[in-house]
C-alpha cells in the first residue's frame, strides 16, 4: 500500500488531532471519547484513534480501519507512526520553519479548513432539480453551437508564411506545403480535427470562424504561437447532451456556485489589505 501527499496527510492528521482535542475538552472527564483513545505512543506522542481513522481513508481513498484486514490496518499504523517519526525528526532539525516548507504546511491548513467549511456550508443545500434546470439552460446559452474542422500551416515568421501563400495560390496542394509546418499536425496535411472555437486562442478562433468552407485565410494569423496559415474544411452543429446525463456535473456546478457567494459575503465584510 502506497502512502503519499506526506505534507497534506501529516496536516491532515494535525487538524484531526486539534479538531480532537478541542471536542475532548468540551467532554466531562468521566465520559471519555472511544475516538480519543490511543493507538501507539512515539517517543511518548500519542497517536489517537481519530487520527489513526483520518490518516486511514487518506492513504486508502476513502476506506475505514473496519475495512481492511488485521494486516492492512497493522500496515497503515505502521506507515503512521513512521510518518510521526520522520516528521518529529524534521521539526527538530528545524524543516518546519524553512520557508518552503513553512508555506507548504500553512498552505496545507487553509486547504483542509476550506474543504471541511465548504462541506458544512453546503450540507443542507444540495441543488434542486429547478436549479440544475435553471443551470442547465444557462450552460446551453454559452455553449458554441458549431465545431469547425480546419487544417492550418504554422511558422515562425510573417515573410515565410507570405512565401507558403504565394505557393498555395499557385495551385500547390494545401497538404504538401503543410510539411513546412512546425505543428505535429503537418503528418496530417495541417489536419486539427473537429474543435470548438473555446479551444483555439481568440485570434485562430476568430479567423477560423469568419471563413466560408474551402476557404483559406487571405493573409497569415499572428497568435502567440507565430504565424498560421488556416484553412477551413467543413463545419458541423453541436447537439447539446441531454439533461439527465449531466446532472451530476451541473450539481457541481451549482454547488461551486453557492459556495462562491457565501466566500464573497464573507469578502464584503473582511478588512482585507494587499501589499502588492
Amino acid at each position: 500500500m502506497k502512502i503519499s501527499r506526506f505534507i497534506a496527510l501529516a496536516s491532515l492528521a494535525a487538524l484531526a488531532a486539534c479538531q480532537q482535542a478541542g471536542k475532548d475538552a468540551e467532554k466531562p472527564a468521566d465520559k471519555p471519547d472511544p475516538s480519543a483513545e490511543a493507538v501507539a505512543t512515539v517517543d511518548g506522542v500519542s497517536l489517537s484513534r481519530n487520527t489513526f481513522e483520518s490518516f486511514t481513508k487518506a492513504a486508502t481513498g476513502g476506506k475505514t480501519t473496519a475495512d481492511l484486514s488485521p494486516e492492512q490496518r497493522q500496515e497503515v499504523l505502521d506507515s503512521l507512526v513512521r510518518m510521526q517519526l520522520v516528521a518529529a525528526q524534521a521539526q527538530k532539525d528545524g524543516l518546519d520553519k524553512e520557508k518552503d516548507v513553512a508555506a507548504a504546511l500553512e498552505l496545507s491548513r487553509l486547504d483542509l479548513l476550506q474543504r471541511a467549511m465548504q462541506q458544512k456550508y453546503l450540507k443542507d443545500k444540495l441543488p434542486t432539480d429547478q436549479e440544475m434546470r435553471a443551470e442547465y439552460e444557462t450552460q446551453l446559452a454559452q455553449m458554441p453551437r458549431t465545431e469547425y474542422r480546419a487544417r492550418h500551416i504554422l511558422v515562425q515568421t510573417e515573410e515565410f508564411a507570405n512565401r507558403l501563400m504565394e505557393r498555395l495560390k499557385k495551385g500547390e496542394k494545401f497538404d504538401a506545403v503543410a510539411k513546412e509546418s512546425l505543428d505535429s499536425s503537418k503528418e496530417r496535411g495541417g489536419d486539427l480535427g473537429w474543435f470548438s472555437p473555446a479551444t483555439m486562442v481568440k485570434p485562430f478562433a476568430d479567423a477560423v470562424m469568419g471563413l466560408k468552407k474551402g476557404e483559406t485565410t487571405p493573409r497569415p494569423v499572428q497568435t502567440q504561437y507565430g504565424w498560421h496559415i488556416i484553412r477551413l474544411d467543413d463545419t458541423r452543429d453541436v447537439q447539446p447532451p441531454p439533461f439527465d446525463s449531466v446532472k451530476n456535473q451541473l450539481g457541481q456546478v451549482i454547488l461551486a456556485k453557492k459556495f462562491k457567494a457565501y466566500s464573497d459575503e464573507l469578502l464584503k465584510t473582511a478588512k482585507v489589505e494587499k501589499k502588492l
